[in-house]
């Protein structure tokens, strides 16, 4: 817990020191918080668990809402991570594009967040650290490759 909750403090103190909002580092400090909190307080492996598998979830709805709202969230992080001009953030192609990304990321948080859940509930905490290992690292990184890859893609045709 000690580990966990120190790197996300150390990840929102970079980007900070860096000039950038750090949105997703704040969000994941105020997990990591939430989570050693709740982890010390019940004293249970579910207890520590459970927040993370909760704020997915939430996360997934977020991406939904977002979408609905007409302000994809998967835009958000991307004019974060890189510096958009106004005519493109402002442009339909940016909204349909990640609002596109956004639905993918929504169908996956809310995915993996029912199945870590599921796993949780029924079966032991070897299984179901196997499971978050198995589903975190390999389909987050072939998913932001898939945003970044697709992400350009429709914007690159958007500025020719």
């Amino acid at each position: 817990m000690a580990i966990a909750s120190a790197w996300t403090l150390v990840a929102y103190a970079w980007e900070r020191r860096h000039g950038r909002p750090g949105v997703a580092a704040r969000i994941g400090l105020g997990i990591a918080i939430i989570q050693a909190v709740v982890g010390l307080l019940s004293r249970s492996a579910v207890g520590y668990f459970a927040p993370p598998v909760i704020a997915n979830a939430a996360y997934g709805l977020a991406f939904f809402v977002s979408v609905a709202i007409r302000r994809p969230l998967a835009g958000v992080f991307a004019a974060e991570m890189h510096p958009l001009p106004a005519e493109i953030r402002a442009s339909p192609e940016f909204r349909c594009t990640f609002s596109r990304v956004s639905l993918v990321w929504g169908f996956y948080l809310l995915g993996r967040s029912a199945l870590r859940a599921f796993v949780l509930m029924r079966y032991s905490v070897d299984v179901y650290v196997a499971v978050n290992v198995m589903t975190a690292a390999p389909l987050t990184l072939l998913l932001m490759g898939w945003s970044f890859w697709y992400g350009l893609r429709s914007l690159r045709r958007v500025r020719t």
